[in-house]
């Protein structure tokens, strides 16, 4: 099946990782080699396994090109910068990879910007600041949660949104960060969130049926539904390929909005609910899972996989779902129940149907 190996291959190797991480993360735990390798004592929790992934992906020369290549974020980036970076401010940067939003920030006139990163790439971020005579950045090798300040700072940056938007530990580790070391006022960028799970039809001939849904040339496969994995992962399909889906079956509608000044990570619902009203008939193949964040209101950076100014190298979710029909009018009923929203493993959907009203006759 070509198109579902492309769709996984191209969602990037990230989710994959954090995946696999998910699965084995009880197993490391116990093997005290692998548990050395990684530079862990003891017992090794979801968070710590996870934090050691995230230090050796994101120090991978190609993750950092393929943000730093994507134009649509870079320029969301440096329009937040020049409208929200003041000179003499104090700026944090969380996750600063190869310092470039430090370095902007910098150039703005801060007096003193903090590069914060517990990847290896920040010996890379040193060094490309200096060949650009970047001065007013200090370099911290560390996690956030292990940063301190003398005094407050008035500006956090940060770009911690993973393709499913929660799945780099956004919330906790910009609101943890918040509550410590930003001054009252201050300003975090980007702060302002919404969150999309939108009924989908994929494209004939690129859809990927459950295998219990197959009949391939008289062989039916129907005996298998009894077979269902319980793997999580096997109900979302990862892409990053904008021509895949052929469109929404509602109108997108944003199912969460909410803004990091202000949340905390208890603050976000465990289970969202919301309708939708058919107005392109056809196929129901899964949920879209994507997000816009937002900027004053007007400077926006999306990963809607229908939108021809999406930042492209943010890939986006379909979380499966059992093939159906849909008329125009009918009215799809949505629950997301969630475990924790840094892990896709533990989010669940299920939808209602509810057909749209017979026309009444003439007459009648």
């Amino acid at each position: 099946m070509p198109h579902l190996s492309l769709q996984r291959f191209s969602a990037g190797v990230f989710s994959a990782g954090w995946r696999f991480l998910a699965a084995c993360r009880r197993r490391i735990g116990s093997r005290p080699r692998v548990a050395a390798w990684l530079g862990l004592k003891g017992d090794v929790s979801a968070e710590t396994s996870y934090r050691a992934y995230n230090g050796r992906m994101f120090a991978d020369f190609h993750e950092q090109e393929r943000m730093l290549a994507d134009q649509r974020r870079m320029a969301f980036y440096h329009a937040a910068i020049a409208r929200h970076v003041q000179p003499g401010d104090r700026v944090v940067d969380l996750g600063t990879g190869t310092g470039i939003l430090a370095a902007w920030a910098a150039r703005r006139g801060a007096a003193q910007v903090y590069a914060i990163d517990h990847s290896e790439i920040i010996t890379q971020a040193r060094s490309v600041a200096a060949a650009n005579g970047i001065r007013n950045v200090a370099f911290v090798a560390a996690h956030s949660s292990a940063f301190t300040v003398d005094e407050p700072v008035d500006v956090i940056l940060h770009e911690q949104m993973g393709d499913c938007l929660f799945d780099e530990g956004m919330v906790a580790n910009v609101t943890e960060l918040r509550d410590r070391v930003l001054k009252p006022g201050g300003l975090i960028v980007p702060s302002r969130f919404e969150f999309f799970c939108e009924p989908i039809k994929v494209r004939d001939g690129r859809v990927v049926p459950f295998i219990w849904e197959l009949d391939v040339h008289g062989y039916d496969y129907a005996s298998l539904e009894w077979h269902r994995p319980q793997t999580p992962g096997y109900y979302r399909l990862a892409s990053g390929d904008p021509t895949l889906i052929e469109h929404f079956l509602g109108v997108p509608e944003p199912a969460l909005t909410f803004d990091l000044q202000t949340i905390t990570p208890a603050g976000l619902p465990r289970a969202i609910t919301f309708t939708r009203t058919v107005v392109n008939a056809g196929r129901f193949d899964g949920y879209a899972v994507f997000f816009r964040a937002r900027v004053d209101g007007d400077l926006t950076l999306t990963t809607d996989p229908l939108d021809p100014e999406r930042a492209p190298h943010w890939g986006y979710r379909i979380l499966r779902v059992d093939r159906a029909e849909f008329a125009a009018g009918d009215e799809i009923d949505v629950t997301l129940t969630i475990g924790s929203w840094d892990d896709p493993d533990t989010w669940r959907w299920r939808q209602v149907k509810r057909a749209a009203p017979e026309p009444t006759p003439c007459g009648a």
